[in-house]
């Protein structure tokens, strides 16, 4: 008996040591197994591992930023990914905090891997949170991607976010960490990035982020497409409500903060950021023009080409901010006006071919409809598509959903159901326009509007299109005959009739141009002919100098585009931009030295290294003095002449349809040179005004030059174009910080050329002693 006791002891211990022996055994092997396993995926057995240069510098797409030069953020070039980094400095307190205390509140005493978090979530399988860390979750964001269904394929990314997260560990710092994560991070609405999400959800940088705003942000971490601020409101606050009692929980706020956030209301001040949206639209895509020349021109040092949407390129411009959105501010709030005039003189009732002119035959507006459904994407993708010719015109006709520009909408925009057709004749009655600003002295742009909304008009004014220039070019012919003949603005000429007989200058008739007041008398100063726009002074002027010299004098001058040479040029005849005039007009400003405009100052990579600094393109035009008496010149035009309505107080109640001509209290007194437009049949409207450290230009018109108003009362570039100057200048110089003149055009010593006019025997009578005195605005009768 005693020695089956025994026996049966022995067996006991030698079972009990079995046990032992073969747990260590599996314990070891499953230890050994985890190790190889690990080492595997670390050689990448399991899949490619990123090697020691990627985990030092990991690949993201950085979207290119583009800056104006008072340091703001108009806009970034991306193709898929928004993304601009930011240095740990930039987070604020309580983002950093938010994040640790929701996603991995031991994440300051961890390598990579929360172990206790793991252990609890294979022991609960994952029904008391799970245990990715944020390393875990940058690796996963960085390297594995979306998570598998897949349970082995799940289980293998698993293992992978494991090793490269101790990898990252041992590489950086745990606030590199963090400030990866929130740059990586995609959190909808082209919001890559911290950055991004704090200037489209809150429109402002990461830095100024309060601490309910820091909460929604990190609780978009759990799921940005669940939680979207723009589509589930309730859902975003509950869950920032969760944040904000983890931390709480953790320490980092007290349960009074904790209290009183919670009750602040979901609140999100959204500014979409995309190349349709924000400011400066039309500026940036012209911009691109640049890049992709400079790209092209300018490659890495390994032959590579720069990419600007995914190199992270700062893009250093000369555009003002402030100014950009005034004068995007100036455009809508006259255009709005003079469309509803428009609009009212343009229904059915009144005219059967609206938008196009009464007189306009009906040939040409069946060829002004087909060449734009030519013109359309609508035609190049069915053209692409293999589609005839016969199917495209008959989708034309088709009525489908569709989204339009409307001044009236909210946000611009109008949803309606029209076929493309109508929708083309819908786009045509809204008159376009463009406004630029620059620096003469300096060449730099300040201010580039091409049109009235980029979305649905992306057509460039400022610098593709091209439009007949009109009176604003008769600056130049006064140039070339002071210049050459060293006339004075108190010299006069006859203001009767006057041709250019034919043969001369190649002419194939006589060429006799006509006044638009109709009147043919008494001498007028060349002062008073400028200001009024008197035509046959003009060709007075161009038949002593001849066109050549005048062509010349603008080619000089900037003028790229082709200018004929003909003695009809001298009153506006030829297409120019907005562009080349403002280029052009600095010259007189900056004593005679034409700088060619310029938009960006210098480019740098996504380290800082600068890649590109500009050198001003300049040369000698004209002389300082001959310069600054064409500014006197126009100086006039704002005194007593065509844009004397500066000068006015405006109405205060007056009708809809004067405001756009009589509204507006402008009430300058200071020093201002400038030139309107106006060409023929009212297609055009324009003014370039000038004052000592600013030149600005505007243009208005149809699309088409068959669209337009019926009278000059309308139709003239004091009632087009002006307003948009007016209005633009009145904001600048509400806002002192950006220090535009308000003082005299800087006059050269030792003036051989009398501007002096009231010391003269010859007066103008036809100019009126005291700007104020006539309340009549360019002899419109009202």
């Amino acid at each position: 008996m005693a020695k089956k006791q025994v026996k049966k002891e022995q067996d006991n211990t030698t079972t009990f040591k079995k046990i032992v022996k073969w747990f260590w055994i599996i314990f070891a092997g499953g230890i050994a197994s985890i190790f190889l396993l690990f080492l595997l995926a670390s050689w990448g057995a399991l899949g490619e591992m990123p090697s020691f240069e990627i985990l030092e510098n990991p690949q993201t797409n950085l979207a290119s930023q583009v800056l104006s030069s008072d340091g703001k953020i108009l806009g970034k070039y991306y193709l898929k990914d928004n993304r601009t980094p930011v240095d740990y400095k930039e987070l604020p307190k309580d983002l950093v905090n938010a994040l640790v205390a929701t996603e991995d509140a031991r994440f300051h005493d961890h390598s990579g891997i929360d172990v206790r978090g793991t252990i609890r979530a294979f022991a609960f399988l994952g029904s008391k949170g799970g245990a990715s860390t944020i390393s875990q979750q940058l690796a996963r964001q960085l390297f594995v991607g979306v998570r598998s269904r897949n349970i082995f394929q799940a289980g293998t990314q698993k293992i992978k976010e494991w090793v490269i997260a101790t990898r990252l560990e041992r590489q950086y710092t745990k606030e590199e960490i963090i400030t990866m994560y929130f740059n990586i991070y995609d959190y909808g609405n082209n919001a890559d990035g911290i950055r991004s999400a704090a200037r489209i959800y809150f429109g402002k940088e990461p830095k100024d982020l309060q601490i309910e705003e820091s909460a929604m942000l990190v609780g978009m971490f759990k799921n940005s497409s669940l939680y979207n601020p723009r589509r589930n409101p309730e859902g975003v606050l509950n869950r920032r409500n969760v944040v904000l009692a983890q931390m709480h929980k953790y320490d980092y706020i007290t349960k009074e903060a904790k209290d009183s956030l919670q009750k602040l209301p979901f609140k999100i001040d959204y500014n979409p950021e995309s190349h349709n949206e924000g400011l400066g639209t039309y500026f940036r895509e012209h911009l691109k023009g640049f890049l992709k020349t400079w790209v092209k021109d300018n490659p890495k040092e390994n032959g590579d080409k720069y990419n600007i949407y995914l190199d992270g390129l700062k893009i250093y411009t000369t555009i003002d901010s402030r100014m950009q959105s005034y004068a995007e501010e100036a455009v809508e709030e006259h255009m709005k006006k003079l469309q509803a005039e428009f609009f009212h003189q343009n229904t059915k009732k009144r005219n059967k071919n609206a938008p196009f002119a009464k007189d306009v035959e009906e040939k040409s507006i069946v060829n002004a409809l087909d060449r734009a459904m030519r013109q359309s994407e609508r035609w190049r993708v069915m053209n692409e598509e293999g589609k005839s010719e016969k199917d495209i015109v008959a989708s034309f006709d088709r009525k489908t959903p569709m989204t339009l520009f409307s001044w009236t909408e909210k946000n611009n925009r109008i949803d309606t159901i029209m076929t493309p057709r109508d929708s083309i004749l819908y786009s045509k009655f809204y008159l376009r326009a463009s406004f630029m600003s620059l620096e003469p002295q300096s060449g730099q742009v300040k201010a580039w509007v091409g049109g009235i909304n980029y979305r649905n008009f992306k057509y460039d004014m400022v610098k593709q299109g091209k439009r007949q220039i009109g009176s604003t070019f008769k600056p130049f012919v006064y140039a070339t005959a002071i210049d050459q003949l060293h006339l004075s603005p108190c010299d006069s000429m006859p203001n009767g009739p006057f041709c250019i007989e034919e043969g001369k200058y190649g002419l194939l008739e006589p060429w006799c141009p006509k006044n638009s007041d109709g009147k043919y008398e008494g001498m007028r100063t060349l002062r008073g002919a400028l200001a009024n726009s008197v035509n046959t002074v003009t060709a007075r002027l161009m038949d002593k100098v001849g066109p050549a010299n005048v062509r010349a004098l603008a080619q000089r001058l900037g003028v790229e585009s082709e200018i004929p040479e003909s003695p009809s040029i001298g009153l506006g005849t030829p297409d120019i931009t907005l562009y080349e005039m403002l280029g052009a007009y600095g010259t007189f400003v900056n004593k005679g030295v034409y700088v060619k405009p310029v938009i960006v100052t210098r480019i740098e990579d996504k380290n800082g290294t600068v890649l590109y600094e500009f050198v001003p393109e300049t040369r000698d035009v004209l002389s300082e003095e001959t310069a600054y008496t064409v500014v006197n010149l126009m100086e006039g035009v704002t005194q007593s002449g065509s844009g004397r309505r500066l000068r006015h107080k405006g109405l205060e109640k007056v009708a809809v349809y004067k405001e756009i001509i009589t509204g507006y209290p402008y009430e300058f007194k200071n020093p201002i040179a400038g030139k309107t437009g106006t060409t023929q049949n009212n297609s055009d409207g324009w003014f370039i005004g000038m004052v000592p450290n600013l030149i600005s230009g505007a243009w208005v018109g149809g699309e088409d030059r068959q669209v337009r108003f019926a009278s000059t009362t309308y139709g003239q570039g004091a009632a087009m174009a002006l307003p948009i100057w007016g209005l633009f200048m009145k904001k600048c110089y509400a806002d002192p910080s950006l220090s535009v003149s308000d003082g005299k055009f800087p006059k050269p010593k030792d003036m051989t050329i009398n501007v002096d006019c009231s010391k003269t025997t010859t007066k103008d009578p036809n100019d009126p002693k005291d700007p104020d005195e006539d309340d009549k605005l360019d002899g419109i009768d009202f």
